[in-house]
């Protein structure tokens, strides 16, 4: 017999869950599907974000980074001394694995506050009737069916592979093995100059690891604003990763005993070869969109994989609606919440909006990178009149007095109306520096805006006043 919920989600990651409590807020009775699996073989919530993505990863980055400070003296500035810096990684990965098992505890604590139903399974649409769309959940040993009339898809992505590399993440690992690599490889490649891979590639580098990273793109971090990739270029060159643009195609790559061979052609056509411990694959995601049946309601994927939505993350048939990694947009956690809320919302007859061009974007590096709006290559490209202001982090006393003073802000305003059009920051904290451009994007507010405001001193968030000010040439410290 099929249980009927108001509202049935399937994914739990970030989207899903934050959709589900969203839908049981508004008074609606919430089913969730779940089928994630730790290693140890133990169901979970949160998916890859909370599980294999942006949780365990920033984990990592902070104790790498401290590691770093600490046993290359970065510290001494301080006037203080260290001697004898060990690394335990065994014990540095407990602790990042201790956190995500927090995480998603928190998670089913917050599906039994809000009363959320939890089908630990694998969800697969069936057919539609009166009822609603009905969906089989295959999970250990049991198949239940679930009907409603409103279905959320959030099933997120995957790590996309190569056909000629076989990852086991052991030797050749996507985001998952590298997350939980045994021991510091002494030479580490990576394919892709993303996120990811930045991300990746900057833990085991900040841990010991020589990391060469191979990019097809000719051009670094493309999507960024080009005074942003410039400056990245600078500082992750001087900190030691070996960046190969313009890598035209990677060949054959062989394991053994001593590590991994690649083979690839670099930008010039000439044939070359790198010899690691360890390899990293990192070349995007891709929608989990198979095996959802999707067929037996009147949907399908489209040739990229993902599911065609409106404006609204809805689908072609009534009452099913997709958000997150499996739609067009970033895919990023904090989209796919945005849109987790919408679309309960929506569902209880309200009418919100989403602003993507006010989405942020983050790269976890030391320092931070983030942007939100528009670069200025783009604005140009559209013929848009601009004017910029920019803030050097060297000039900015609380980011001398932690000792990262790398990086600035950049500001880009409409010429005649000085309406804030992108904000662009590579600085430490960048992440929760850029939070403040996204209110101010969302509430259309001017350069000026931002430089009347009081900021805190000494702080960070005085090079976002001073980048504000410099928009029309009256930057205050500088």
């Amino acid at each position: 017999m099929s249980k009927e919920f108001d509202v049935v989600v399937i994914g739990a990651g970030p989207g899903g869950y934050i959709a589900a409590i969203r839908a049981a807020q508004l008074g609606k009775s919430v089913a969730c599907i779940e089928k994630w699996k730790n290693p140890a073989g133990a169901l979970k919530l949160g998916g890859t974000c909370l599980n294999v993505g942006c949780i365990p990863s920033k984990a990592l980055l902070a104790s790498s980074e401290e590691f770093e400070n600490a046993s290359k003296h970065l510290l001494a500035d301080h006037g203080i001394s260290m001697s004898d810096v060990k690394l335990d990684v065994s014990k540095m990965l407990a602790h990042k694995d201790g956190i995500v098992e927090k995480m998603t505890k928190g998670i089913e604590f917050l599906f039994r506050k809000n009363k959320i139903t939890w089908f630990k399974g694998h969800g697969k649409f069936t057919g539609k009737n009166a009822a609603g769309v009905q969906i089989e959940v295959s999970g250990e040993g049991e198949t239940e069916v679930v009907t409603s009339k409103n279905v959320i898809i959030a099933t997120g992505s995957k790590a996309r592979h190569l056909s000629n590399i076989p990852v086991d993440n052991k030797l050749i690992a996507d985001n998952e093995g590298a997350l939980s690599f045994d021991s510091v490889p002494k030479k580490l490649v990576v394919i892709g100059a993303g996120v990811i891979g930045l991300e990746l590639g900057s833990v085991w580098r900040r841990l010991g690891a020589d990391v060469t990273v191979l990019e097809a793109l000719p051009q670094f971090l493309g999507a960024a604003d080009e005074a942003l990739a410039k400056e990245a270029t600078k500082q992750f060159k001087k900190q030691g990763l070996d960046i190969h643009l313009g890598v035209v195609k990677i060949g054959e790559v062989k394991t053994s005993d001593k590590g991994v061979s690649i083979a690839y052609t670099d930008n010039a056509g000439n044939a070359q070869t790198l010899e690691a411990d360890r390899l990293i694959v990192s070349i995007g995601r891709v929608p989990n969109t198979d095996n959802l049946g999707l067929e037996s309601i009147g949907l399908k994927a489209n040739e990229r994989g993902f599911i065609d939505v409106d404006d609204h993350c809805a689908t072609s048939v009534p009452g099913v609606y997709a958000i997150g990694d499996v739609v067009r947009g970033p895919m990023l956690a904090h989209k796919a919440e945005d849109e987790g809320v919408a679309v309960a919302e929506i569902i209880d007859g309200q009418k919100p909006h989403i602003d993507y061009n006010c989405v942020p974007w983050v790269i976890y590096t030391e320092p931070e990178i983030a942007w939100v709006g528009k670069t200025e290559q783009q604005l140009k490209a559209e013929g848009r009149e601009i004017k910029t202001g920019q803030f050097p982090m060297m000039a900015n006393g609380r980011a001398l007095g932690i000792g990262k003073a790398e990086g600035f802000v950049k500001i880009i305003a409409d010429a005649k109306t000085d309406e804030i059009l992108g904000v662009h920051v590579i600085a430490a904290d960048a992440s929760d520096l850029i939070a403040e451009a996204v209110v101010a994007m969302e509430f259309k507010a001017a350069s000026e805006d931002i430089g009347r405001i009081c900021h805190p001193h000494p702080s960070l968030s005085e090079a976002m006043r001073e980048a504000a000010l410099a928009v029309d040439k009256r930057a205050l410290n500088m």
